[in-house]
């Protein structure tokens, strides 16, 4: 299946559903994680329906893009990105947590088709990323491979000599992507353990860095443009976002990293967005077929 290319209203449009999905399932599990997920919707969202090129209903495909989540706790936005593009039905999404269900808590290769690799320990995700481009190339396989990294991950050492790894190396089929929310479960990053100044840090790697507003639509499409373009160096979009994204009680508040917002926080998130939690569970009810799922319907 080729790239979707979604026009940038459309993308606008998923992002939203891809919110409203996120809060759905954390409400319906009453665990899990809610920051992340939402500083991250916007620029999964132009990586999986406009960027890659993924085809769900043959996740053998040699040709395929490969992608994988580092910071492996935002799974709310890993399986809704997964279940709006068609990996499964919507509907799963409601068995997030769930021993019935096959959506861990944090991404399993052995429950959920699609995963490439299980992750979840953080700072390792750039390490298996890089072995992937570089595998691809020895292959011959020409393919891209994206790799979603937090900004407190990037204290963990590993993410460093994967760097250097990928620099190295040349691996210009490789694009890291940061989610630069700022913030970590124990407070802001730069009180925790500075990161600063990061874009420079990752340019003194030799990888080509490019700084994004990581809820610009426009300005994610083109970051990965350019990334795509760039040769002989690995690329790095740096997403500054902003957590809890989308909801006006959790924006920018660590204490939301990873707690999922009870039945009534979740309705009035959801009418925020423009719905109500009754009304968006239904929409995922009736997705019960793994498809590009259509827009939620009238009065939805």
């Amino acid at each position: 299946m080729p790239r979707l290319e979604m026009t940038l209203q459309e993308l606008k449009e998923r992002a939203l559903f891809v919110r409203r999905d996120i809060i759905a399932l954390l409400a319906r599990s009453q665990s899990g994680h809610s920051g992340g997920p939402l500083s991250s919707a916007d620029f999964g969202t132009v990586l999986f329906f406009h960027e890659m090129n993924v085809n769900p209903g043959r996740l053998d495909d040699p040709s395929r893009d490969m992608w994988h989540f580092s910071i492996g706790h935002i799974t709310p936005v890993i399986y809704s990105l997964m279940g709006e593009r068609g990996y499964f039905p919507l509907v799963d999404l409601l068995q997030f947590r769930q021993f019935k269900g096959h959506l861990q808590g944090h991404p399993s290769k052995h429950d959920t088709p699609g995963i490439e690799v299980s992750s979840g320990s953080l700072g390792q995700g750039l390490s298996v990323a890089s072995g992937m481009a570089l595998g691809s190339r020895m292959d011959g396989i020409d393919r891209r491979v994206y790799c979603v990294m937090g900004d407190g991950e990037q204290q963990e050492g590993q993410v460093w000599e994967a760097a250097m790894f990928a620099a190295h190396y040349k691996l210009d089929n490789i694009c890291g992507v940061i989610d630069y929310n700022r913030k970590q479960i124990d407070g802001d990053v730069q009180d925790v353990m500075g990161i600063a100044p990061l874009a420079d840090k990752w340019r003194g790697f030799n990888w080509n860095v490019i700084e994004v507003d990581g809820h610009d639509v426009a300005a994610l499409v083109q970051g990965f443009e350019i990334a795509r373009a760039t040769k002989g160096k690995p690329s790095l979009i740096l997403a500054h976002t902003v957590m809890g994204k989308g909801v006006s009680f959790m924006e920018d508040d660590y204490k939301w990293h990873g707690v999922p917002p009870n039945r009534e926080q979740a309705d009035q998130a959801l009418r925020e967005m423009g719905t109500s939690l009754d009304a968006w569970t239904a929409r995922l009810e009736r997705c019960t077929k793994p498809e590009v799922a259509p827009g939620p319907g009238p009065g939805v």
